[in-house]
């Protein structure tokens, strides 16, 4: 592992802020970490496919249901699904949310749930370095808990990958619903019970989509298993005392030195909200946030 940059610094977090800023430059990460496995070096592989699904949930249950609902509501047959979700057992709704659908067994999907400590789910990147480097898939897609796999999506997906060796690829398309209050789709973001949620396919509006985003990032399995997710980036890596917004979506994309390729896939389904778990409902940045979410969200239409 090559040394790590600014490790003599006293806070990680002006290591990000730098970061980002070289992220979105021309230099090439190699001067300072892991170059990623050639093309000749990664399988192209055919057939049926093993995708993994690495996502994570923390006070977000309602939302998870949606998503692992809809693999149970649209069934997969061109490939197997490993769907890992990391989550700590100190979120009660998530836990027993896990808990119920791991005695469903759909054909073709591998619950993988995995609890870790509350500080380590804080940060995303480090459940997805962890998925990313022990994944036996074929590919690996790093998403969130609010994105949903509509009608024909992994099967589409696991055709679209035949034979490619792409560092890093993404949906053209990414369908989504609208900025909700809380008389609709999230009521609140936990379940009082666990259960089933299914959404309507009518409530999604497509977008195009020009980079591998956060929820979008679809990584080679040679890739994931050889430089994980930002595994040599320490200032990603270290646990936090509350969940932190996910600045390393970019710096991921300059390590793989792609924005990622677009590849045809139907069925990818977001559900747009307004309140964050992460936040507390009240606080002042929570009531920013939502004004602002709702203002993008006219202007956009």
């Amino acid at each position: 592992m090559k040394a790590k940059i600014f490790n003599s610094l006293d806070t990680y977090a002006f290591t990000r802020w730098v970061l980002k800023w070289i992220a979105g430059s021309s230099l090439p990460p190699h001067w300072f970490y892991s170059r990623i496995p050639p093309k000749e070096e990664r399988t192209k592989k055919a057939g049926k496919l093993t995708i993994e699904i690495v996502s994570h949930c923390w006070q977000y249950s309602r939302l998870l249901s949606y998503q692992l609902s809809s693999l149970l509501q649209h069934p997969v047959s061109q490939a197997t699904i490993i769907m890992t979700v990391f989550y700590s057992e100190e979120d009660t709704a998530t836990t027993n949310l896990l808990a119920f659908f791991s005695k469903k067994q759909p054909n073709n999907i591998v619950w993988n749930f995995q609890p870790i400590d509350t500080p380590l789910l804080f940060r995303r990147s480090i459940g997805r370095n962890m998925a990313a480097r022990e994944s036996s898939a074929d590919w690996v897609w790093f998403t969130d808990c609010d994105m949903t796999f509509q009608e024909n999506c992994l099967d589409s997906l696991a055709n679209a990958l035949q034979n490619r060796d792409d560092a890093l690829v993404h949906p053209k398309i990414e369908s989504k619903t609208e900025i909700y209050t809380n008389d609709d789709l999230v009521i609140n973001n936990s379940l009082a019970e666990p259960q089933l949620m299914l959404v309507e396919s009518d409530r999604f509006i497509p977008h195009e989509i020009t980079r591998a985003t956060g929820p979008l990032q679809i990584t080679h399995g040679d890739v994931a298993r050889s430089n994980g997710y930002c595994d040599d980036v320490e200032c990603y890596q270290q646990p936090a005392n509350h969940f932190q917004k996910a600045t390393e979506d970019r710096v991921f994309r300059w390590l793989l030195e792609t924005q990622g390729v677009a590849i045809d896939v139907d069925g990818v389904c977001r559900i747009q909200h307004i309140n964050k778990g992460r936040y507390k409902p009240n606080s002042k940045s929570s009531l920013i946030r939502r004004n602002v979410r709702r203002l993008q969200s006219f202007i956009r239409r």
